[in-house]
């Protein structure tokens, strides 16, 4: 079971564009190093940093495949995270009925002042 914090790390690290794509292509299967560079268009150092970032929070791992780093998905909440982020949302939740906005009803709990 993940900790607060380590669930707080794994957004952090997550929580950037070219990370977010590489997940996504891991999320459909093992992919190597050198798959991603045409697909992101970035340097393979670069790439391989992302990577070294990601195992290191325990996101991915990888195999060796003669001299290819063969990587996948090792945390199971990241497919989650993943549909998550795809979902569209059309509209934001209705406000309470305590709002100052709605001015209606009061407060369900005790006012502390």
């Amino acid at each position: 079971m993940l900790s607060l914090g380590q669930k707080v790390d794994i957004l952090k690290v997550i929580a950037h564009p070219v990370r977010i794509r590489i997940l996504e292509e891991l999320a459909k299967g093992v992919k190597c190093v050198s798959d991603f560079e045409e697909f992101l268009e970035i340097r393979q150092s670069n790439i391989s940093q992302h990577f070294t970032l990601l195992r290191h929070f325990g996101v991915v791992d990888y195999y060796m495949d003669g001299r290819l780093r063969c990587y996948f998905l090792v945390n199971p909440l990241i497919p989650e995270l993943l549909e998550l982020l795809r979902k569209d949302y059309c509209e934001s939740l209705p406000r309470p009925a305590c709002c100052p906005v709605t001015k209606k009803g009061v407060y369900p709990g005790e006012r502390k002042r």
